[in-house]
């Protein structure tokens, strides 16, 4: 026993003058210590990520009204726009709940899979039924969220049947869609609206004025709305784009059923004439340059 104690000892005295770093110092079972982590680097050897460029927007127009952008110029290469409204009303919970679908995943899915940048003009009621999929797209740096109203009301009447909104409320529907992308947690959001079936007129320009938005109209119609041909989408899509272009299309299974199937045909066809799939941010910036 006394020849064991003297053993110990004379362990701990070297562990002492030798340091913790002597293997077995730590004793029988116990666990050692991980190296410590390196020290930072020395400030100038590594910097943050510079911060991301503000999206580009448009002037507003004489009197103040929103500026209204229908299609790019023609830069170098050939750019094209695909935009999809992920269109959902706001008295349409019942019918959400009742199992109509105003998503469509497959499409997104599709888009991903072709490696095709898009725009997707999307409401805030959509963000509410489908945050999951909002947030998704949000954060997916191949998509962008610009802003399709809250309510899906129209903002000039008569306008396909829309359910209109009164020019005191126009700024405000704006405002709560970008609070419903914010709750969703989408990241990737820009200024940009698009007024419900295309409709506006000077009153509903001045009256967004507020909201510090740049309208997004488009120059080719793809009529895949209530579309049951998608040949019949992709050959209109086909024969109408030009280098420029912003594209309508729909991300709504319920109102535009063969969307997914048209894209199919469009995209390649689209490259084999040369043309490149922008956001409408890309293509706008490159108009501005033009």
């Amino acid at each position: 026993m006394i020849t064991s104690v003297r053993n110990a000892s004379l362990a701990a005295l070297l562990c002492t003058l030798l340091g913790a770093a002597l293997a077995g110092c730590g004793g029988p079972g116990t666990p050692r210590k991980a190296p410590a982590s390196p020290a930072a680097p020395v400030s100038g050897t590594a910097t943050a990520p510079p911060p991301a460029a503000a999206p580009p927007t448009m002037a507003p127009r004489p009197g103040g009204l929103t500026p209204v952008f229908e299609r790019g110029g023609a830069p170098a290469g050939r750019v094209v726009a695909l935009t999809f409204d992920a269109d959902m009303t706001a008295d349409q919970g019942p019918r959400a709940a009742g199992g109509e679908r105003f998503d469509n995943p497959g499409l997104i899915a599709t888009l991903r899979r072709l490696g095709v940048d898009a725009t997707v003009f999307m409401t805030g009621r959509w963000a509410e039924e489908y945050p999951d999929q909002a947030r998704a797209i949000g954060n997916d740096p191949r998509f962008e969220i610009a802003n399709h109203s809250y309510s899906h009301h129209a903002f000039k009447a008569p306008c396909y049947g829309l359910p209109a909104l009164g020019e005191q409320d126009m700024a405000a529907d704006v405002r709560r869609a970008f609070d419903a992308f914010r709750a969703a947690g989408a990241r990737n959001v820009v200024p940009y609206f698009r007024f419900p079936g295309g409709c506006y007129d000077d009153g509903a320009l001045r009256a967004l004025a507020p909201a510090g938005v740049t309208a997004v109209q488009w120059d080719v119609v793809s009529g895949d709305a209530f579309a049951t041909d998608a040949d019949a989408v992709a050959e209109q899509v086909l024969d109408g784009v030009r280098p420029g272009s912003v594209v309508v299309l729909h991300c709504t299974r319920s109102a535009a059923p063969v969307t997914e199937r048209a894209i199919r045909r469009i995209v390649p066809e689209l490259r084999a004439r040369g043309y490149r799939f922008v956001k409408v941010s890309e293509l706008m910036a490159s108009a501005r340059r033009t």
